[in-house]
């Protein structure tokens, strides 16, 4: 477990990239918008172009990684996010900023995808859910950073500080993404590539040595190889027309779906406008910041409990509770923004920390997980793709269309429409999606097909 938890853990750092690209947005929007004269649909565009890149890189990240390999494509995703961050630090004006931002937004996609997959590849099945986990739980570290980055940077603004943290301190926020990636660059060249991708390939010999170490047993990496091998058997279709097939095309529906509908239940909105939703409640300038400092600490430990229960509870389990428990939360928030209503902030903070809970406890720590292990072998990188890309459509829209929401449907009617959304995720997992707890893979593979 040791080997094969160094492995996982260095696939997931792509998480805390994931997670600070992504969080670190929430603090910057105003002081850009300020500086730029953004308006309300700009204001969305500047949140949302990232998100165009992602989309971009789910779209090429499976044709990559089945291609490449895993791992060089976790290689090519982390230089992405060095340019990224360094050319938001120096650029000279806004159009070069959504460029850079979109840069960054490409590493997401590709990340999203590639290190989920690497982690399932490698992990042993009784593990699976808390190793793929992991992933999860990086990018509550990566949100959790973030917070803290801003936070901090925010406080030096506008003081003799030197440079991106002075008065354009969003320069700083987005710059500091360049420290964690440059040890995810470092570590990368000390893992193998995946074993499963090996075999895919005809290069057995090397999956072998891989999955010794991993399963520190000839006998059992033996049957794991057979059994890889097995569900590549007889298999002559291409990938895209494989996917096509009614069992496998019903899983590609199934994840697809899942990954849309979670983004609309409010998760992405309160990671992009966490502060300016703060702000609206009662909550100061640097007050809203620290709030949300609250809400990556909430996250992150919330994970860390889901990562260790999701392999005993189940991941349908988690999400029964979790999302009923999203749905109380997003109505009591809702209502404490209804005109007229006189609630203390702490109410609305406790709530807003609680439906925190309830995602990372459900959704956010199953929704990888499923996905990383629902597809067959062969067509595991396009399969992710395709959900992937189904996910940050549904992030892309929720970033350009929740400055307009809180504006146009104002802010109770906004979390009333999250809370609506919950009831539609619920009933697909109910009907449809299997609990794939304990199983392997190839077990999966079956029960679709």
């Amino acid at each position: 477990m040791g080997y094969v938890m160094f492995l996982s853990v260095v696939a997931a750092i792509g998480g805390i990239l994931f997670g600070y690209d992504t969080a670190v947005i929430s603090g910057t929007t105003e002081i850009v918008k300020a500086q730029f004269g953004l308006s309300t649909g700009m204001e969305g565009w500047y949140v949302g172009c990232a998100l165009i890149g992602s989309i971009a890189g789910v779209l090429v990240a499976g044709m990559m990684s089945d291609f490449l390999g895993r791992k060089k494509t976790m290689l090519i995703a982390a230089l992405m996010f060095s340019v990224s961050a360094i050319g938001c630090a120096l650029c000279k004006g806004f159009t070069d900023l959504v460029v850079y931002r979109m840069i960054g937004g490409f590493g997401i996609g590709i990340v999203s995808i590639v290190s989920p997959v690497y982690i399932s590849e490698v992990a042993v099945a009784e593990k699976r859910g808390t190793l793929v986990s992991l992933y999860q739980l990086a990018i509550t570290v990566g949100f959790l950073v973030a917070y803290l980055a801003n936070w901090l940077v925010l406080r030096q603004a506008d003081t003799d500080a030197p440079g991106m943290f002075n008065s354009e301190y969003w320069r700083g926020m987005l710059g500091l993404e360049t420290l964690p990636d440059l040890l995810f660059l470092t570590v990368i060249f000390f893992i193998p590539e995946s074993p499963r991708w090996l075999i895919v390939k005809g290069r057995a010999d090397k999956a072998s040595v891989i999955l010794n170490r991993i399963y520190g047993s000839a006998e059992a990496a033996r049957e794991q190889m057979d059994a890889t091998r097995s569900s590549l058997k007889g298999e002559v279709k291409s990938e895209w027309r494989a996917l096509l097939e009614p069992g496998i095309l019903t899983a590609v529906i199934v994840g697809s779906c899942i990954a849309i509908l979670g983004q609309f239940m409010g998760v992405n909105a309160v990671l992009y406008y966490g502060p300016k939703i703060f702000q609206d409640a009662g909550f100061g300038s640097e007050g809203s910041l620290f709030s949300t400092v609250l809400v990556g600490i909430v996250n992150m430990l919330t994970t860390v409990i889901a990562l260790l229960i999701i392999d005993k509870v189940g991941r349908k389990n988690l999400i029964w509770w979790g999302v009923g428990g999203m749905i109380l939360c997003l109505l009591a928030i809702g209502i404490y923004f209804l005109p007229g209503t006189s609630l203390p902030t702490w109410f609305m903070l406790v709530f807003f920390l609680l439906y925190v809970f309830c995602t990372a406890i459900s959704i956010c720590a199953v929704v990888f997980v499923l996905l990383s292990e629902m597809y067959p072998n062969r067509v595991r990188g396009m399969a992710m793709s395709i959900a992937g890309f189904a996910l940050w459509v549904g992030t892309y829209l929720i970033g350009q269309l929740t400055p307009w929401m809180l504006e146009t449907l104002t802010p109770a009617g906004t979390f009333f429409l999250f809370a609506f959304m919950c009831v539609p995720y619920l009933v697909i997992m109910y009907k449809w999606v299997p609990d794939t707890t304990g199983k392997t893979l190839e077990e999966i593979e079956a029960y679709w097909k």
